[in-house]
C-alpha cells in the first residue's frame, strides 16, 4: 500500500520509504514514479523474505559497519546491501517477477 506522507517526510531529503507493508512517498506526483515505487517494492520483498524484523536490524547492522570504515553516512547508506540492489534493479520494473530469494547477497562486496 501506498502513502503519501508529506508531512512525516517533509524535512527530509527521503523521497519514498518502506515501513512493511507500506511505501511511503514524501510527494503525491510520486505515486507516478514508476522507477521510485519499484525500488521500494524491492525492499518490500527485502523485507518480507527477512521476515521484517531481521530486515531492520541487519539494516542498521549493516550501515554502521560501512559508516565506520568509510566514515561517511552517504556512502555507508549507499553500501548497504539491501541498497545497492534496489538501485541495481530500479529501473527494471520487471525485476520482481524474476528474482530469485535473497538476491541482495550477491551484493555484499565492495
Amino acid at each position: 500500500m501506498i502513502i503519501v506522507a508529506h508531512r512525516l517526510l517533509k524535512n527530509t531529503k527521503i523521497n519514498g520509504i518502506t515501513l512493511f507493508p507500506f511505501i511511503l512517498l514524501r510527494k503525491k506526483e510520486d505515486r507516478n514514479n514508476e522507477v521510485l515505487v519499484n525500488h521500494e517494492k524491492i525492499h518490500l520483498r527485502q523485507q518480507f523474505e527477512l521476515l521484517i524484523i531481521f530486515f531492520y536490524i541487519w539494516y542498521v547492522v549493516e550501515y554502521y559497519f560501512w559508516y565506520f570504515k568509510l566514515r561517511n553516512s552517504f556512502l555507508a547508506y549507499k553500501y548497504i546491501s539491501f541498497e545497492r540492489e534496489a538501485y541495481a534493479k530500479e529501473d527494471d520494473l520487471n525485476y520482481l517477477k524474476s528474482r530469485k530469494l535473497w538476491s541482495f547477497t550477491k551484493y555484499f562486496s565492495k
